[in-house]
């Protein structure tokens, strides 16, 4: 994905950051004032506060030296540690990945625009949708697996989404599919017998194929910032997430939760949504995502 589509993506965030970052780039050296202003920033950004702190303390000791600068981006950098892409040549057929998160985060849409990246790919992508809760939730997903091109499962409304993963993951097994991406029901983190379910759908999986599911992503919607990650963590304690996925990017001005999201939950950001159309999630780029942010540019861009 082009460096332009973060830029575009970053928008709000960056509004939100331009004017003290641009003050910063141009003072040449930063005096004390002018780091007050960029610690209200990047906590208006919604980045923590131990982070800012950290980033704060850190300027300030490069404050008489000229790569100040390079200092800041690499503290922004260093954020995501070791963020590697999901790798797409599957080690396991099916590979089975659950898809979980709040409330109108846009796990369905996701869960959509993951099978037509497996697509993409050379796979062959199945849909589960274990969304009984909501009468159109199946539809909504049936609707996307057409426009995808892919087979999709799914239960009637009410129904144990327990057995639909199973019957999903089966189907998956039997139509030789690559991969399958379960679609969950929304559920509110502090609701614990709708956590307890996500258990038992895992257990599901399990029985019908030891292993799985292989990945459980979470979806986070960036509009809320902060409140994503500490859902995140719930969601991580309760059933074991592998990788987050951020959508909603385009439409948030609090996109600096993102940079914590490695350091305090030990999980990698695999995706992230940069815009509404079918091929507007990405690959998560930490390098084009910092660069976005200050205004800086590098070279290079990542594949889909």
């Amino acid at each position: 994905m082009a460096f332009g589509s973060w830029v575009k993506a970053l928008g709000r965030t960056r509004q939100t950051l331009a004017s003290s970052v641009s003050r910063l780039f141009k003072s040449g050296k930063p005096d004390a004032a002018t780091l007050d202003q960029v610690e209200e920033d990047l906590l208006a950004a919604d980045i923590p506060a131990r982070l800012v702190l950290d980033w704060i303390e850190e300027l300030g000791r490069h404050a008489g030296h000229d790569h100040w600068q390079q200092a800041l981006r690499t503290q922004l950098r260093e954020s995501f540690n070791d963020q590697s892409l999901f790798d797409w040549k599957l080690h396991q057929k099916p590979t089975a990945v659950l898809i979980v998160g709040v409330n109108g985060s846009g796990k369905t849409t996701t869960a959509a625009k993951l099978a037509r990246m497996a697509a993409d790919h050379g796979l062959k992508p199945l849909l589960g949708a274990a969304d009984t809760f909501r009468a159109a939730g199946s539809d909504q997903l049936k609707l996307w697996a057409e426009r995808v091109g892919c087979d999709v499962v799914g239960g009637l409304q009410g129904s144990d989404s327990a057995a639909v993963a199973y019957d999903a993951l089966q189907a998956a097994t039997a139509r030789n599919a690559d991969i399958m991406f379960l679609d969950t029901a929304g559920r509110m983190h502090t609701k614990r017998p709708l956590m307890n379910e996500l258990t038992k759908v895992k257990r599901s999986m399990a029985k019908c194929l030891p292993g799985a599911p292989h990945h459980t992503w979470m979806v986070l919607d960036a509009t809320l910032g902060n409140n994503a990650l500490s859902q995140a963590d719930i969601f991580h304690q309760q059933i074991g997430l592998t990788g987050i996925i951020v959508s909603k990017l385009d439409g948030s001005a609090k996109a600096g939760f993102i940079l914590a999201a490695c350091r305090d939950l030990q999980l990698p950001v695999l995706f992230a949504g940069l815009g509404e159309g079918m091929n507007d999630l990405a690959p998560f780029d930490p390098d084009a995502f910092v660069d976005a942010l200050l205004g800086t540019n590098v070279t290079t861009d990542t594949q889909n």
